[in-house]
């Protein structure tokens, strides 16, 4: 079992380090913005349209690593107290019964609302600029699909800590 977790968990790390070089060009295009604005009095139409869109895909394309490392929400006043066959009994349930189905739900529709995107062409209306929609709401069942491989992971390390009481070593 310990060969699929060390697998995915090696995955999204990968992931998480390389989708986390999208912070250069986030900070490029807000410091252009700010340097253009501010120094030349000549703010531009797509700075606020690109630091949008690459938080929105940093966001959703980290998430997968974000749960790897454990920082996602919990909580651990009460999972903090149980006995580490609990928590991984409760962490299985969980992981079973919500995490998987919402996610499958949140999967079909966000691939759904990208497909729809790239097909009519969808250009973003609240700028001037008007950025084709269809590659950051790319973005969302991507993410979704990460989310769903580190979920397998976690569902292994719960199961793992359920029958024998320790949670697995990496």
């Amino acid at each position: 079992m310990a060969i699929p977790i060390t697998w995915i968990d090696w995955f999204s790390y990968w992931v998480g380090m390389t989708v986390c070089w999208l912070t250069v060009p986030l900070f490029g295009a807000m410091v252009y913005e700010v340097v253009a604005r501010y120094a030349f009095t000549a703010p531009t139409m797509w700075a606020y349209d690109i630091s949008r869109m690459l938080y929105g895909a940093l966001f959703m394309l980290g998430a997968g690593y974000a749960l790897s490392r454990g920082v996602h929400i919990r909580a651990d006043f009460l999972y903090r107290n149980w006995s580490v066959k609990n928590q991984g009994r409760i962490d299985a349930f969980l992981y079973i019964f919500f995490y998987f189905p919402g996610l499958i739900a949140f999967l079909v529709m966000a691939t759904d609302f990208a497909y729809l995107s790239w097909m009519r062409g969808e250009r973003g209306m609240d700028t001037a600029w008007m950025p084709h929609m269809g590659p950051i709401k790319t973005a969302l069942p991507v993410g979704i699909v990460l989310l769903l491989i580190q979920g397998v992971s976690e569902l292994l390390k719960s199961l793992y800590a359920a029958t024998r009481g320790r949670w697995p070593t990496q």
